[in-house]
């Protein structure tokens, strides 16, 4: 096997939170466990680093580690990482120092299981982005709902239990028949290995099947229209860091699965079904900017903006062209950052007024401006202005979008426009205008912590923006190997 690591750094990369989480366990003192996670993500975040410092830009799968796990059932402990992989990768061990730093004085009871739920969960979420072998994939994949459903429901707002239940539920009932068809292609193939499986012949009706099981399994994770119902109920009732793990990383799960199983193990389904995967793309990004135009609360206006995000994501992967999908790689990482940063800011306002409606703001300019200055950048962001990394990812998506279909493109930039409006209406809304309640005559600006948790975010806007070259170098190494497998297989028409 090629490009196997002589260190187990991916293993490392995994696992270091679940040890910070077990080390949690063993403190009383809070400032310790505090300290304890902190040292621990950030550690993680470091040593995923050297990803990036021992990187090769070929479209090969990278440090590779390879150890039987259950050979009589073709079961391997597989790990290995691409071009498609990395960014998410290093995105999920960011975020993970940036909510554990947010929540240092947000948390006021049972910090330990909080903490322990956070680190547990980064190791999850790792494991579904590097594991090659689909047991040990669906493992991961299934894990994560266990603390994101514990988070939610513990430490959510007045309908978290409801939010929690319904999360968890949705998410579990869409993986059943991924499953189902994990064991069929184990039995097809003689294993579970993702390398292995890639080029299995299977009759069209079974790969279609096949497809339909995967693609509801990762469409209820985006969500992709109409899979979405349970998404702003996650979104508005889990607590802040919950919001930024949700939409930063775990929605990212479904976009990573499409790319990672169905384009290259059901190839000719794929194409069959693009039209339609574009069609609800389509959908999704109109109808989830328009919800957002009426949203009164903010927390809800970001929860429905990333139904149209990740539209314009998935619309990048039906396209099936090279810039469409490395543009949805992009697109995923900015849309974490930019999402993960709108609902970091909510989490700020709300700990000072316990509000989220917007009638209640107006004028925090005049009270606030560090606060309002770092909300309007986080803003153009995610609206896509040139020169940060939201417009970066769209056009790219476009461009590739409009080769596959012109049509697909030009609906698609109605919801460009959309997004400008709701998004800068929410700005007027909030931080121009008379400084009318007295409540917000109080309020006091960010604390240097708020300000540490931010600047790396926007920084990334602007080094995404303006070197986007840096990144996609990485990227379309591997979209080129996903194509050539993907139009290697002829049409099914």
């Amino acid at each position: 096997m090629n490009n196997l690591a002589p260190f187990p750094l991916l293993s490392l990369i995994i696992w270091l939170p679940t040890l910070g989480a077990l080390l949690v366990l063993f403190f009383q003192d809070e400032e310790r466990i505090k300290t304890v996670a902190l040292t621990t993500a950030l550690a993680d975040f470091a040593v995923s680093l050297f990803l990036l410092a021992w990187w090769v830009n070929d479209g090969s799968m990278q440090f590779q580690e390879f150890v039987p796990w259950v050979p009589n059932l073709g079961i391997n402990y597989h790990l290995g990482v691409d071009g498609i992989s990395l960014f998410l990768v290093l995105l999920t061990t960011l975020l993970g120092p940036i909510v554990v730093l947010f929540s240092w004085r947000n948390v006021k009871d049972h910090l330990k299981t909080y903490m322990f739920l956070m680190l547990v969960q980064q190791t999850g979420m790792l494991g579904v982005f590097l594991a090659l072998d689909l047991v040990v994939f669906f493992i991961f994949w299934e894990f994560t709902l266990i603390p994101m459903y514990f988070l939610i429901g513990r430490w959510g707002g007045k309908n978290r239990v409801y939010a929690a239940v319904k999360f968890f539920l949705y998410t579990m009932a869409g993986s059943a028949l991924m499953l189902v068809v994990i064991l069929i292609l184990g039995w097809q193939g003689g294993s579970f290995d993702w390398m292995q499986l890639q080029g299995l012949k299977m009759p069209l009706s079974l790969q279609t099947w096949a497809f339909l099981a995967f693609a509801l399994a990762f469409a209820i994770k985006i969500p992709l229209f109409p899979f979405h119902t349970w998404l702003p109920d996650a979104h508005v009732q889990a607590p802040t860091a919950g919001s930024v793990i949700l939409a930063g990383v775990l929605l990212k799960m479904g976009s990573y699965g499409f790319m990672r199983f169905n384009l290259p193990l059901f190839p000719e389904s794929t194409q069959l079904y693009a039209p339609l995967l574009a069609f609800l793309a389509m959908v999704g990004i109109i109808y989830g900017a328009l919800v957002a135009l009426v949203q009164k609360d903010v927390k809800s206006l970001v929860a429905y903006s990333s139904i149209a995000h990740l539209g314009f994501v998935m619309l990048g992967v039906a396209s099936l062209t090279r810039q469409g999908l490395s543009g949805a790689v992009l697109q995923g990482v900015n849309h974490g950052l930019a999402t993960g940063a709108l609902f970091l800011m909510v989490g700020m306002i709300y700990d000072r007024r316990h509000t989220r409606l917007f009638s209640e703001y107006g004028g925090l300019w005049k009270q606030i401006p560090v606060w309002s200055a770092f909300f309007v950048i986080v803003v153009l962001a995610s609206v896509g202005l040139p020169g940060l990394n939201g417009f970066v990812g769209e056009f790219t998506i476009l461009v590739g979008t409009f080769q596959a279909n012109p049509w697909w493109a030009a609906i698609a930039t109605v919801g460009v426009i959309l997004a400008a409006w709701y998004l800068l209406t929410a700005v007027r809304k909030m931080i121009f205008g008379p400084l009318d309640e007295e409540k917000n005559g109080r309020l006091l600006d960010l604390n240097t912590r708020e300000i540490v948790v931010l600047v790396p975010l926007v920084a990334l806007f602007f080094i995404i923006g303006l070197y986007p070259n840096f990144f996609l170098d990485k990227i379309n190494p591997a979209v080129d190997v996903l194509l050539q497998t993907v139009q290697s297989s002829p049409p099914p028409f």
